[in-house]
């Protein structure tokens, strides 16, 4: 059984691999990969919220957030909450994502006067409410993506939500200076990002986290960020999943002309990211951001995240969804078998009793198969 962590050090030194020192990499990752997850490659069928598209941070490659005087700026009603998911429920999906922007009532009083006309002073308040109502009304499970949070909210929320996450996108501080792509954003800090990090593992949360690349940093900022990643999970053992995201050219945002990254990068990354991080730690990348994915596999990676047959993936609308069927040939070439899972991992469905709320265990265990995995898997459908 393979046991590679590289080392930061190592790791740097890959910063321009191509060619066959880029195909043994990924083919030591493929072997760390194997020796965990054998041939098995996941995703969730899910359905996505976005509670609220508006945002106190600014980052210059977003195109999910808007102003308050933008007339799409709005939080969605438990009655529109209600209906989409719903819709998912129909379609066979087993996980709820609410995505939602950080805090935007203590930048713009139009949030705050929103939040107040549903009943509610802060966002995260509205938030652990609309994942009870899934939970009292469908057979959902809630996933929250609400970005950095406090002990209390963590707190309030994980007895609602089966897992939690949140991008860490970098460590870098230099990212954070004017002119930089998270400049005046005061939840983009990685400071504050490590601590909701920290705060998730000290609580026993399952929590899913990862990298955006592209966005300007540079590849030893991307080596520090996965270590200190690995660094929280030694700690606490409670990261299920890591993404490593592209970053993807969008017309009206700030870096619409910034170049986005190669197949190469991609490759590179996912394949240290594998080698550095603990083999338990799933690794993913969006299925709807690339056309390559038998070679995303071929780097160390196991899994696909979220798909949804009902909603876009509203922070890069304009890259829909795969279909099942073909991201199971795809997943066929490398040498895989796909099968859905749950939004909870097997491994942290078997440590119930610190990473779940005893309310939401009995709902899992009917949802799961003796694996851990998905009981009814859809995967000969097409979204």
């Amino acid at each position: 059984m393979s046991t590679e962590t590289l080392s930061i050090v190592d790791a740097n030194s890959f910063e321009n691999a191509t060619g066959s020192a880029l195909s043994e990499l990924m083919a030591r990752a493929c072997v760390k990969r194997a020796a965990h997850w054998g041939s098995t490659a996941t995703y969730s069928r899910k359905v996505f919220v976005p509670l609220t598209n508006m945002c106190r941070d600014t980052c210059t490659y977003c195109s999910f957030v808007k102003t308050p005087d933008d007339p799409a700026a709005n939080y969605m009603t438990p009655e529109q909450v209600l209906a989409t998911a719903r819709q998912g429920e129909a379609t066979g999906c087993k996980e709820l994502l609410f995505s939602l922007g950080e805090r935007p009532e203590l930048r713009y009083p139009e949030a705050a006067a929103a939040l107040k006309k549903l009943g509610h002073k802060t966002t995260n308040e509205y938030l652990r409410d609309m994942c009870a109502l899934v939970l009292a009304e469908t057979t959902l499970l809630p996933h929250v993506n609400a970005g950095t949070l406090t002990d209390d909210e963590i707190d309030m929320l994980k007895p609602v939500s089966a897992s939690m996450g949140m991008m860490l996108e970098t460590v870098s501080r230099r990212l954070t200076r004017k002119g930089m792509p998270h400049y005046a954003c005061p939840d983009k800090t990685p400071v504050q990002r490590l601590r909701t990090l920290e705060r998730a593992g000290e609580r026993g949360v399952p929590f899913t986290t990862g990298l955006l690349i592209g966005i300007g940093e540079t590849w030893a900022e991307r080596v520090e960020s996965l270590a200190a990643i690995n660094a929280a999970h030694a700690r606490h053992g409670h990261i299920q999943e890591v993404i490593i995201q592209n970053f993807q050219q969008k017309p009206g945002i700030g870096m619409a002309n910034h170049p986005e990254p190669t197949v190469e990068d991609m490759l590179r990354t996912l394949a240290v990211a594998r080698l550095m991080l603990a083999p338990e730690i799933s690794l993913q990348a969006p299925p709807n951001l690339s056309s390559r994915h038998a070679e995303y596999l071929k780097a160390g990676m196991n899994d696909w995240g979220g798909i949804s047959p009902v909603t876009v993936d509203f922070i890069n609308p304009d890259h829909a969804w795969p279909q099942i069927d073909e991201l199971a040939k795809a997943t066929a070439e490398a040498g895989l078998t796909l099968q859905e899972r749950l939004t909870i991992y097997p491994e942290f469905l078997k440590k119930s009793d610190r990473f779940l709320d005893p309310s939401l265990t009995a709902r899992l265990t009917e949802m799961a198969r003796d694996d851990g995995l998905a009981r009814h898997q859809c995967l000969g459908d097409t979204l």
